[in-house]
């Protein structure tokens, strides 16, 4: 019996957590599938016009979709051997939350709409796709980020001190007349303006304040480039350490899932867990 036991749980846990198998990977596709039209159904639920026509059948298939995810999160704890590393982890508790709100809604009205958090699910996408496989670069761009981080705070403090100086300047050219009614709301004109976004909510009417809007957004446009460049300089350093080392930036991993803690992103050629050390 206990042979037996195993032998249906290596197999969900193949069905459930790898998606090297055609099983595994219908089941991925299947579970993004219900993922997206769960997503559309509270988009559509929260149209008044549609929810008020269509109420009950949406709420129906929002139910059907939120046992089949409940029966899916209890098959992934029975099938390893030590659900606290699944129950725990990111897809662990994004999985418990995405399916928990529609019977919490019978006790606090609205939390429905919490239902919205199953397009994080989404990101299991990355394992049907085998993007898993570019670890080396996305380890590149981590680093790249970690070795920009001071020059780009750096840079960030010195837009908000320009953001203040500039911002100032525009509340006594201005005034509230044209909307700059305090220094915090014409910085935040300022911001709006330096980063092209430029909303239209607030706009100088003077002659003085339009040429200094000029070259907020003259400067805007330069500013932009700034951070690029920095990260750009340091993924290059990243790339060039990687290649001179002869480590490569191609990682060969693969969707197969330790059977014991639940971690992913083993080695091709890996005969144990990185983890917990378990045999795969």
């Amino acid at each position: 019996m206990e042979k037996s036991d195993k032998g249906w749980k290596s197999k969900l846990h193949e069905i459930i957590y790898e998606a090297d198998t055609p099983m595994g990977k219908w089941f991925d596709i299947v579970l993004i599938f219900l993922i997206i039209i769960s997503v559309i159904l509270v988009m559509l639920e929260s149209i008044k016009d549609i929810d008020a026509k269509y109420h009950n059948i949406l709420l129906a298939l929002e139910w059907v979709i939120t046992i089949f995810f409940t029966i899916e999160y209890i098959a992934r704890i029975i099938c390893i051997k030590k659900p606290a590393h699944y129950i725990f982890s990111f897809y662990g508790i994004i999985d418990v939350l995405s399916t928990i709100p529609l019977y919490v809604s019978y006790i606090l009205a609205g939390s429905q709409v919490l239902l919205a958090i199953r397009a994080f699910r989404l990101l299991r996408v990355f394992r049907i796709l085998k993007l898993v496989r570019f670890l080396g670069e996305a380890s590149q761009l981590k680093n790249a980020l970690k070795a920009s981080r001071a020059k780009i705070t750096v840079f960030l403090f010195a837009v908000l001190i320009v953001s203040v100086i500039l911002g100032s300047l525009m509340y006594i050219v201005e005034g509230e007349e044209a909307g700059f009614t305090s220094i915090p709301i014409s910085i935040y004109w300022t911001i709006v303006t330096l980063t092209t976004v430029g909303y239209g909510d607030i706009a100088p009417i003077t002659p003085q304040g339009q040429a200094i809007a000029t070259i907020i957004m003259l400067v805007g446009y330069g500013i932009i480039a700034v951070p690029t460049g920095i990260v750009t300089v340091e993924f290059g350093k990243q790339t060039k350490n990687a290649t001179s080392a002869k480590e490569g930036t191609y990682v060969h991993v693969n969707t197969q899932a330790c059977t014991t803690c639940g971690k992913e992103g083993h080695r091709d050629d890996a005969s144990h867990c990185y983890n917990c050390g378990s045999k795969l």
